[in-house]
């Protein structure tokens, strides 16, 4: 086996994917981890995490640094690439290419993770964790006693506006049109809300304060009238991209493009591709819920690896369609 093959190769350094290299290291399982920059994914963009067991605060980079300690201690490699590709071979053998040339692996758990939808207006990069946030879940807690904005007309929109009046006095959901996406059972109970107001037909053209967010400058969109929207945080529901158009071959995915995987095993449609995190179809994305997609497909794809260096990939398919039905395996 040469140096660039290995049993597994993981793709993206977020908390899943780090998780999956402490698993597959801790295995004895020939490992790699590829990220494109430095590892934490996500993590380093939170200033602070209070919902991860264990911790009755840290920060997302010192999450991120114990983490990636964790994983390299148990013997997984981090390599620092961008992956630009994943190649399929006939015989099942996954070649993921980077800028830095090619590695290989029969297994290969994606764990690229994906992006919030941004507005790209001004003020929204430079305000990004002094007010501005793609999550009610992780900082909604932080915003105690404040008038914030939710910015979209989704479920996700309305769904995070709710659960923020946990915490605001007042929250404003700014909207392009006075029509919503959003189910109209959500809508009916933010209506009803007394927290709630809704701010429509307005466009977001830029996030403003000196070091935190002071107001949102809008513009309605048929009058042309602009107005300094006052509020003590923004939080963005217009969308998220998952990063799933690596793979060379068709993976089946739900309409937004989140892989469909077992949930048993978190494998994908495709033999040996396991995904776990942001980029497969699930009911929320946090930390927790990153950590144990990657677990469980870690656990599978060795039990994979295992039968397939036998020669026996339809064995390692039966075996993990046996667990699936069975309630899967004690690790």
């Amino acid at each position: 086996m040469d140096e660039r093959t290995y049993d597994i190769a993981i793709i993206g350094g977020g908390p899943a994917g780090l998780t999956a290299a402490l698993y597959a290291g801790r295995s004895k399982v020939r490992t790699v981890l590829l990220e494109g920059k430095a590892p934490g994914g996500q993590l380093l963009n939170t200033e602070l995490i209070e919902d991860y067991p264990g911790y009755l605060s840290i920060t997302g980079g010192d999450l991120a640094v114990q983490m990636t300690e964790q994983a390299t201690h148990f013997g997984a490699d981090l390599v620092i690439a961008q992956v630009n590709r994943i190649r399929v071979e006939p015989d099942g053998m996954k070649v993921i290419e980077t800028d830095e040339g090619e590695w290989r692996a029969p297994a290969v758990i994606v764990t690229a993770g994906g992006n919030p939808r941004k507005l790209e207006v001004p003020g929204e990069e430079e305000l990004a964790g002094r007010g501005v946030s793609y999550c009610a879940v992780c900082d909604g807690a932080f915003f105690q006693g404040e008038h914030l904005a939710v910015i979209g007309g989704g479920d996700a929109a309305v769904e995070e506006a709710l659960f923020l009046t946990r915490y605001a006095t007042k929250v404003s959901i700014i909207h392009r049109r006075d029509e919503f996406r959003a189910q109209p059972i959500l809508l009916d109970e933010a209506k009803s809300h007394p927290k709630i107001e809704f701010v429509t037909n307005v466009v977001v053209e830029a996030i403003e304060g000196e070091g935190r967010v002071h107001h949102v400058k809008l513009r309605h969109v048929e009058t042309g009238e602009r107005i300094d929207h006052v509020v003590g945080g923004v939080f963005i529901f217009i969308g998220f991209i998952p990063n799933t158009g690596l793979v060379d071959q068709h993976v089946a995915h739900d309409p937004g493009g989140y892989y469909t995987t077992d949930a048993m095993t978190m494998m994908t449609s495709v033999p040996g591709l396991f995904a776990a995190g942001d980029v497969r179809a699930q009911l929320t994305r946090q930390v927790t819920t990153a950590v144990g997609d990657a677990t469980t497909a870690t656990i599978a794809a060795s039990k994979w690896v295992e039968e397939w260096h036998k020669g026996r990939a339809d064995v390692a398919m039966e075996i993990l369609e046996s667990a699936s039905r069975e309630g899967g395996w004690v690790a």
